[in-house]
């Protein structure tokens, strides 16, 4: 019975007690009533979820003489670790622009399984970075016009992918609401339903970036990538680019894979809700097997960018082109246009207030 009492209904989503009327387990909120054997049973359903074992072979190793001109490049400022071959070269670290230097030869880690290659060019990240600072009100002008690029870099970023099926088992509580009124009173009338999405997704090329360097919000700004364009990796696809050294494994990233792919599925049952005013997730079990897991390398371009002694980060996806980085904010704008913004909300009120009290 240990761990019994943190069950949730999985009627209302309300902790369930024992009671020993019916000698049963007893939801106090909807009165649903369980057997002991069917809450072990539900509750090892829900425990399963996060503990499959997940296929993390993903990667090959290296054949013997295949890293032969692959060097490593440290930066003494962020740590981090790039690889290269030996006539592409790096005098600086495409996350951070410090100098970097050479530490020796490759070796180890494991060789991907997928590349996509680049598919767009420097010029290309220079005419996106201009793109995406058109429009922006709040940017400071003189951002647009001082603003100079540090560097451009084509990096290929260490991701993995993972696949897997999951059942999912959501519980909701909708209301819907009729509304009408007489000469005296305005009524509402609100009607409560219980409401349950069962199903089952697959999933497939999951990502989740392998280096701690490259901030996750960055990367999954810049997706999708299209697998379709993934090959089998050779050594000659880095020739020109660099291509960061991973530092979190297959097996570090699994809790963030299951989140990825669990809100997914919460996301996924949750627009299949409709025709209620009120929708109210009450619990909710995901269950996920057949997972496994790739190594890809990704095509990234990373700019940075200095303007007031600060630096700023770019990132375009080498495939599609989509790009993303912060800006700085222009406050002084910024606060003049919510204080128009309240003055107009006052007036509005005013005007409301007037038109209610006549």
């Amino acid at each position: 019975m240990s761990g019994m009492t943190d069950y949730k209904c999985p009627c209302c989503g309300g902790q369930i007690e024992f009671d020993s009327a019916s000698q049963n387990m007893k939801c106090p909120f909807c009165d649903s009533e369980f057997s002991i054997e069917a809450v072990q049973e539900m509750q090892a359903d829900q425990l399963s979820s996060n503990d499959m074992s997940w296929d993390t072979s993903a990667g090959t190793d290296w054949q013997p003489g295949e890293t032969e001109g692959m060097k490593i490049y440290s930066c003494k400022s962020c740590g981090g670790e790039i690889v290269a071959d030996e006539l592409t070269g790096a005098s600086s670290c495409p996350y951070c622009g410090n100098p970097v230097v050479i530490t020796g030869t490759f070796d180890g880690d494991l060789r991907p399984d997928l590349v996509i290659p680049f598919k767009l060019d420097k010029n290309k990240a220079k005419e996106k970075l201009k793109e995406h600072l058109k429009g922006k009100k709040f940017l400071p002008k003189a951002f647009t016009d001082q603003n100079h690029i540090d560097e451009i870099k084509g990096v290929y970023v260490p991701f993995w992918l993972f696949d897997a099926d999951a059942d999912g088992d959501i519980r909701y509580e909708g209301v819907k609401e009729r509304r009408w009124s007489d000469s005296n009173y305005r009524y509402v009338e609100k009607s409560y339903y219980n409401v349950r999405r069962t199903g089952s997704l697959a999933f497939e090329h999951v990502p989740v970036d392998g280096s701690s360097r490259m901030p996750d919000d960055l990367m999954e700004s810049i997706e999708p990538f299209d697998y379709k364009d993934a090959v089998t990796f050779e050594k000659a696809y880095l020739s020109g680019y660099l291509a960061d050294r991973y530092d979190v494994t297959a097996e570090q990233s699994i809790d963030r894979a299951n989140h990825r792919i669990e809100q997914s599925v919460i996301d996924t049952f949750r627009d299949s809700v409709v025709g209620y005013s009120q929708v109210t997730e009450k619990g909710n079990a995901i269950q996920l097997h057949n997972g496994k897991a790739q190594y890809v390398l990704y095509p990234v371009w990373i700019l940075n960018t200095t303007w007031n002694d600060q630096k700023f980060l770019f990132a375009m996806n080498g495939q599609t082109g989509k790009f993303v980085g912060n800006l700085p904010l222009d406050k002084a704008a910024f606060l003049k246009a919510m204080a128009l913004y309240s003055t107009v909300c006052a007036v509005i009120a005013c005007i409301i207030a007037y038109f209610m009290g006549s």
